[in-house]
């Protein structure tokens, strides 16, 4: 596969009458494949949100690092051990299909495809969420990027199988969506203290 596909090529039915208002709030990343993201950090999380005018979203990506597995005599020690946000920008387009974000990278920008949604039978709200970038230039992918996210911290094994199967459904795995090609993110538990970072 050398380029990106359409939208409609990965889009799956639970994104019939996606609402983006739900979308809005912290999901927790659970996976992801994306060579620029460093596999070191931990807890990472996204809180999206629209701009008052509705043409534009702002992510608070959030991370910790190192990882305690990764760095294990100094994880504790870092700077960032209790976190760090930046802050990404993009913009809604009135002319994309519901669930296309457009996102600003490397100078460029490019759609972020909301493949995949999982919703609550009860409330209707979203609780799982698979996204996918892609950028090409002259018909070579030069970029992939995927994102499994989540409302809670933690999700099972199953869960994440199941993620997974979604994501194949979606003809995802050429791109990078196959278990042995995605990073799981470490965690710590929720309800662990702030860590005393001070030399």
């Amino acid at each position: 596969v050398k380029g990106c596909p359409a939208y409609e090529d990965v889009r799956q039915p639970s994104m019939d009458d996606f609402d983006l208002d739900k979308y809005q709030g912290k999901w927790y990343e659970q996976k992801f494949h994306d060579w620029t993201q460093f596999k070191e950090v931990y807890d990472t999380t996204l809180d999206i949100k629209l701009t008052p005018d509705r043409q534009g979203w702002i992510d608070d990506f959030g991370v910790k690092g190192p990882a305690p597995d990764s760095a294990k005599l100094s994880w504790d020690k870092s700077p960032v051990a209790n976190g760090a946000h930046y802050f990404l920008f993009g913009r809604v387009d009135a002319n994309d299909p519901p669930g296309i974000l457009r996102e600003k990278g490397f100078g460029v920008e490019f759609p972020d495809y909301i493949v995949d949604v999982k919703k609550d039978p009860t409330t209707g709200e979203y609780t799982e969420a698979i996204q996918f970038q892609c950028l090409e230039r002259g018909g070579v992918r030069v970029f992939e990027g995927i994102n499994f996210m989540s409302r809670n911290p933690v999700m099972t094994d199953d869960e994440l199988t199941a993620m997974h199967q979604r994501a194949k459904a979606a003809g995802m795995y050429p791109y990078g969506a196959a278990p042995e090609q995605m990073h799981t993110v470490a965690r710590r538990g929720v309800d662990e203290p702030k860590i005393d970072n001070n030399w």
